[in-house]
C-alpha cells in the first residue's frame, strides 16, 4: 500500500546519499545533524568564511481508508536547496546577510484525488504548483547592536510573520495559520513575493514587527508558478499590499521556554463579497458582479510553551493557535488548533510524539449563498458547507540518526469542508525529512 509509493522518494534520497558518501566521515552520521556530515571539514571551513547551507528533502505519503469516493494512496515531496552568505565575514559589511532558497515540489494531493472534500491539506507539503519556486531571495541588515532587523527581497509571509513549527502532516497544524484560511492572498512557504520586514527588539525577549508584502494574484496562481516560479521578476497586476503587525514575547516560565505572538493584518486589495452583488442583492438570485470591499483583514494569537522537563530538551510542549479573518470575504473565516508534543520518549533524545485537534469554520455567508443556489436549481444541488471541519492527528517521530526523521501519523477528518453531507475520513500517513 504505502510501501510502493515510499520506494520512489526513498530511492532518490539513497542515490543522493551514495553520491556523497565519500565526503562524509562514517563516524559523523550518528552524531551530525547532517546526513552527509561535515564534508570532510569543508562545511565548517565554509561556515567560518561566511557561507552556510540548508539542504533537505521530505516526502509525505497518505492512504485514505474512509471518506471521499475512493480508497487511494498518494505521495508528495519537496526538495530545498538554500545558501546564506554572512556579508560581514565575506566582505566586512557589518550586520548584513543574504539568503537564497529554492524549492521543488512534486506529487499528488490525496484529498483531491479521493474527493474527500477537505479544506485543510492532508499532506501539508503539497500545493502552490508542483514545481520549482524561488522561496527566499533576500537581504537582511541589522542595526543598533542587532536590536533592529530589516529584510528586503522575496519572502514567504510565514517566514517572519506568525512563525510556527511544521511537525504535523495536516496543514491545520503547520506554519503561519492565517495562510490556512486566507491562502488566496496570504502566501506561506514555498511561495514568495516582494516584501520588506522590520523587526525591533523592544527588550531581550519582546519585539514588535511590521511588514509589507506585494499583493498580486499571480503569486498564488499554480499555472503562473509552473512557468515563472524561479524568476525574481515583478509580475504585472499588483492589487495592493498585505501589511501585518505583530507583537511577540519569548518568556521563560519556571525555567522553560515559550513563544507568544499576537498580530493583526490589513490587505489593501479589494475583496469580493461572498453573498451580495454590487447592487446589494443576492448573487445567487440576481447575478452580476460581487460587491467589492475596499480591504481584507484579520487577527491571530499563537501560544507555545514548554511545561515539563528540561529547557529545550526532554519534556512536554503545548500550543494554541487562533486566527480570524473578515466575515464578508473569507470562505473559511476562522480556525483554532491546539495540541502537544513530548520530546525524548523512551529516553531517545531525538524522538517525540505529538497530538493535536483543530476546527476550521466554513463561512455562513457561503453556506447561505449555496442554499439559495440549491433552491433555484433543485435538480443540481451543491453541498452546503455550514459548520466546522474538525481534524485530529497523532504521530510518532523516530530519528534513527539526528539527520533523519520518520514520522508515521493517523488523521481523522470529521465533516470535511464543514459539511455533514460528506463522509468522515480516516487517514494513515507518513511524513519524513532528511537534512543533508
Amino acid at each position: 500500500m504505502l510501501t510502493n509509493l515510499i520506494k520512489r522518494p526513498l530511492a532518490a534520497v539513497m542515490l543522493a546519499g551514495l553520491a556523497f558518501a565519500g565526503v562524509a566521515h562514517a563516524d559523523d552520521v550518528t552524531t551530525s545533524k547532517y546526513l552527509f556530515g561535515d564534508w570532510g571539514g569543508e562545511r565548517t571551513r565554509l561556515a567560518d568564511k561566511g557561507i552556510t547551507f540548508d539542504l533537505g528533502y521530505g516526502f509525505e505519503a497518505a492512504h485514505n481508508y474512509s471518506g471521499g469516493d475512493r480508497n487511494l494512496t498518494r505521495y508528495t515531496d519537496q526538495w530545498k536547496l538554500g545558501t546564506a552568505f554572512d556579508l560581514q565575514k565575506l566582505w566586512g559589511w557589518d550586520g548584513a546577510k543574504f539568503t537564497i532558497m529554492v524549492t521543488d515540489r512534486n506529487g499528488r494531493n490525496l484529498g483531491a484525488d479521493a474527493n474527500i472534500g477537505n479544506n485543510q491539506l492532508i499532506q501539508e507539503v503539497y500545493g502552490r504548483g508542483q514545481t520549482w519556486h524561488l522561496t527566499i531571495f533576500a537581504l537582511e541588515q541589522k542595526f543598533f547592536d542587532g536590536r533592529l532587523t530589516w529584510k528586503l527581497g522575496r519572502l514567504p509571509v510565514g517566514e517572519d510573520t506568525n512563525q510556527f513549527t511544521c511537525d504535523f502532516m495536516n496543514l491545520s497544524f503547520c506554519g503561519a495559520q492565517p495562510g490556512n484560511i486566507v491562502g488566496d492572498y496570504w502566501a506561506n512557504w514555498p511561495t514568495s513575493q516582494w516584501a520588506t520586514v522590520v523587526k525591533f527588539a523592544t527588550t531581550s525577549d519582546t519585539w514588535v514587527q511590521l511588514a509589507a508584502y506585494q499583493m498580486n494574484p499571480k503569486y498564488v496562481d499554480d499555472s503562473y508558478s509552473r512557468r515563472n516560479g524561479l524568476k525574481p521578476g515583478f509580475p504585472s497586476g499588483t492589487t495592493g499590499a498585505l501589511i501585518p503587525l505583530e507583537f511577540g514575547w519569548k518568556p521563560t516560565v519556571n525555567g522553560l521556554p515559550g513563544s507568544y505572538r499576537a498580530g493583526v493584518w490589513y490587505n489593501t486589495s479589494k475583496g469580493d463579497d461572498l453573498y451580495l452583488n454590487a447592487d446589494h442583492q443576492p448573487l445567487a438570485e440576481f447575478g452580476g458582479t460581487p460587491l467589492q470591499h475596499s480591504s481584507r483583514q484579520g487577527a491571530w494569537i499563537t501560544f507555545m510553551q514548554q511545561v515539563t522537563g528540561e529547557a529545550g530538551g526532554k519534556g512536554t510542549t503545548v500550543f494554541l493557535n487562533i486566527t480570524a479573518a473578515d466575515h464578508a470575504t473569507s470562505a473559511t473565516n476562522n480556525q483554532i488548533a491546539l495540541g502537544m508534543e513530548y520530546k525524548g520518549i523512551f529516553d531517545r533524545p531525538n524522538d517525540f510524539v505529538g497530538a493535536a485537534l483543530a476546527a476550521t469554520h466554513a463561512n455562513g455567508l457561503s453556506a447561505r449563498n449555496q442554499r439559495l443556489l440549491n433552491e433555484l436549481n433543485p435538480d443540481n444541488p451543491g453541498i452546503v458547507n455550514t459548520g466546522h471541519e474538525t481534524v485530529a492527528e497523532v504521530f510518532y517521530s523516530w530519528s534513527p540518526i539526528p539527520s533523519i526523521a520518520i514520522r508515521p501519523n493517523l488523521q481523522y477528518i470529521k465533516d470535511p469542508g464543514g459539511s455533514k453531507d460528506r463522509d468522515d475520513a480516516f487517514i494513515l500517513g507518513l511524513k519524513t525529512s532528511f537534512a543533508f
